[in-house]
């Protein structure tokens, strides 16, 4: 059971959005979409679920062909940044009319955690501000019982109190019964703890598609001193360095050489993430 792709080819004029994409999501996995900007995470997902067509390639859903076909699509859920509810409508109808497009649609959960975010099911939809916007959209993914989530950019506007509300809320959701869940983000840091799998996509084109421990167990960092940092580095592979005062933290990949001689005085730990994507997706 899985959503996979084959050779996606997407182009918007002049503009290679897709190339030759490749992936699959497994079912009961939380998968982590990075790509900068322009990379192509959207267009994915947007096929992925029928709102565009790709030019060339195939999307099957649980070995179903996706396209056109409303009994695959109604096993996956798309929050993206826009939604298609009429300017008048309110949040509690919003959430009525969910149920009708996904039997599965529990209300009651989406009332208990509206009163969570502090989202008001009278509001009109139209009115809310981006934060609350992006809430909503929260509400319905959560409550949606799909077996596949997709979330493009779903903490878009919220403060931190409200992102670490929502990671804790999605991931006491999982753990009750697990489902596949995509978060295609710009805050890697935020994320890296919480996907199982990384898929990292640039001008179009996959990159990566591995395990996170996979992905990360390829580096590491060394700390310390100014001057032991520098020594121990030269020759190796330096993917970013962080400075602060007297210290240094350089990030590299490869594996530690904790017997050299100028590693004596340093502190060795994992990769970061987000350096780590940082380094793939440079020109």
């Amino acid at each position: 059971m899985a959503i996979k792709t084959q050779n996606l080819t997407k182009r918007f004029g002049l503009v290679q959005a897709l190339q030759g994409v490749s992936i699959t999501l497994e079912e009961k996995k939380i998968y982590g979409l990075l790509g900068r900007n322009g990379a192509g995470k959207s267009t994915l997902l947007n096929i992925l679920t029928g709102r565009l067509f790709a030019d060339e390639g195939a999307v099957t859903i649980d070995g179903e062909n996706a396209i056109e076909n409303d009994r695959a699509q109604g096993k996956v859920f798309l929050m993206s940044e826009k939604t298609l509810h009429p300017d008048s409508m309110r949040v509690r109808q919003a959430f009525r009319w969910a149920q009708t497009f996904y039997p599965g649609f529990d209300q009651g959960q989406a009332l208990s955690l509206s009163g969570d975010f502090g989202l008001s099911t009278n509001a009109r939809i139209s009115g809310l501000s981006t934060g609350y916007h992006s809430i909503f959209k929260l509400v319905l993914a959560l409550s949606v019982n799909t077996p596949y989530v997709l979330l493009d950019e779903p903490i878009l506007g919220l403060d931190a109190n409200h992102r670490e509300l929502f990671y804790k809320r999605l991931l006491e959701k999982y753990a009750a019964a697990p489902f596949t869940v995509v978060l295609s983000t710009h805050l890697i840091e935020e994320v890296a703890s919480l996907v199982e799998d990384v898929i990292i996509i640039k001008d179009g084109q996959v990159l990566r598609q591995e395990s996170r421990d996979s992905l990360l167990s390829q580096g590491y960092t060394v700390s310390g001193g100014a001057a032991a940092v520098d020594a121990y580095i030269q020759g190796r592979r330096v993917l970013g360095i962080d400075a602060l005062g007297g210290l240094r933290t350089a990030y590299i990949q490869g594996s530690p050489d904790k017997s050299a001689p100028s590693a004596q005085d340093l502190e060795f730990g994992p990769m970061d993430l987000q350096k780590l994507f940082i380094q793939l997706t440079n020109s």
